[in-house]
């Protein structure tokens, strides 16, 4: 079995890996570190929570211990790009820890707070920075950096990155960059349209992917109710009394829809908070501190804004709208079940999400467990299941009688009103792989 003392890392790195209490990398790091410390582009695929960052924060520390150089004065010799700020965060974190017996500077440079702090932090430069590309761009625009010093270039949470809403920004910085540089791209999935837009970035990649690009964490335990939308409030309310939790985070498609869950949470006496984009830095970096100490146990997160929330002791993912994405659901579950523990992901389909959640089973070939829901919540059918007027009542459920309202499907009893494996119409729903 390979160790990291086996990798030929500068001795500063080994001691500081010995110091975090690491000895054995993860598959991810055991593969790419290699390939990066030769100087090779990678691409690397892998499922959330597997040690991305190291795979290429260590052979990057290693590279500059080795060629020490002068600060580069309102530049950077390595440029991390991340789609948030709390994964900016977390990466430079790690770029720390990793390099503390180094004499290395590490910077960030995101939106939510004033920009000059940043002009102030780029004009002695940096060894390594880890920006968000909006922000970088502001600096770029208002000339106080430049690129012209970048050897390495990581995008991490590629799939993200190259997404609609991050094309432009990189088609404005990587022209900016020397052609002569290292490439990287790291993420959970990578459907093949993006990887077929990656490849314009990496120069003869070598590619890594521990495990299929679009699978889900194995130690999650997958399950699922079919509820209508307006009765899902009242589910998360059931669930977070019932299931053992100890923090649990809960995702919405929009902003306004976190805001809206929060509020009735906190009304109801569930101690709670949002992080999404129209949160100022201070609000989200509370609402984290909140969470990571567990003074509160509910966080209502919006897909972009989660990426970065690393926390242990993330018990349970709810999706409370099931993502239009469905590479999406790979990184919510990937919250949970984290270094080895096990988690739970629980998902509320409404009738019009049943098309999500048959794309999501598509792409990860597993079926998560149907629930039985709480005495008195009904299940809202699909769209596709409602049979037309005159079969059997205008609008009427098919095998419904005219005047009947729709089934009501009772609980057994077990924790969260459900049955493991018990599917909502009586019948035995096994999940489709490893929960």
């Amino acid at each position: 079995m390979t160790k990291f003392s086996d990798l030929s890392l500068a001795a500063p790195l080994v001691e500081a890996i010995e110091a975090t209490g690491y000895t054995t990398p993860t598959p991810i790091q055991s593969q790419a570190i290699p390939l990066v410390l030769q100087g090779r582009d990678l691409l690397g695929i892998a499922q959330t929570g597997t040690g991305k960052t190291a795979a290429f924060a260590l052979p990057i520390l290693d590279r500059l211990s080795r060629a020490p150089g002068p600060l580069p004065r309102m530049s950077t010799r390595v440029l991390v790009l991340a789609p948030t700020r709390e994964l900016a965060g977390q990466i430079a974190q790690s770029f720390k820890t990793y390099g503390q017996f180094l004499k290395l500077s590490v910077g960030t440079v995101f939106g939510g707070v004033t920009i000059n702090r940043h002009i102030k932090q780029m004009q002695r430069g940096t060894d390594v920075l880890v920006a968000t590309p909006g922000r970088l761009l502001d600096l770029i625009d208002r000339k106080a950096m430049n690129l012209d010093n970048v050897e390495v270039l990581v995008l991490d949470e590629a799939d993200q990155m190259l997404d609609l809403g991050f094309i432009h920004a990189l088609r404005r910085i990587v022209p900016l960059l020397p052609r002569r540089r290292q490439t990287l791209f790291f993420s959970a999935t990578m459907p093949p349209a993006i990887a077929q837009l990656a490849a314009q970035f990496l120069n003869d990649p070598a590619k890594v992917s521990v495990a299929p690009p679009s699978t889900t964490a194995e130690r999650v335990l997958q399950q699922a109710y079919f509820v209508t939308a307006g009765e899902k409030q009242d589910l998360l309310h059931h669930v977070l009394r019932t299931e053992e939790i100890d923090r649990v985070l809960v995702f919405t498609r929009t902003k306004h829809g976190a805001d809206r869950v929060v509020k009735k949470l906190e009304a109801s006496g569930f101690k709670s908070a949002a992080i999404h984009g129209n949160k100022s830095q201070p609000q989200r970096e509370k609402a984290l501190a909140a969470f990571k100490s567990g003074y509160n146990k509910v966080l209502v997160a919006t897909d972009i804004a989660a990426r970065g929330v690393d926390v242990p002791g993330v018990s349970h993912v709810i999706n409370f709208e099931i993502p239009n994405v469905a590479e999406q659901y790979v990184h919510r579950i990937g919250r949970t079940a984290r270094a080895g523990a096990d988690g739970k992901s629980i998902s509320f389909v409404a009738g019009d999400e049943r098309p999500y959640m048959r794309d999501i089973e598509k792409l990860t070939r597993q079926k998560p467990v149907l629930l039985d829901l709480p005495e008195g919540m009904t299940v809202q059918r699909a769209p596709s299941e409602v049979p037309p007027a005159g079969k059997n009542g205008a609008g009427k459920p098919a095998g419904a009688k005219p005047g009947n309202r729709p089934r009501r499907v009772r609980s057994k009893g077990r924790p969260g009103g459900a049955n493991h494996g018990q599917g909502a119409h009586g019948g035995r729903r096994q999940s489709g792989g490893a929960a």
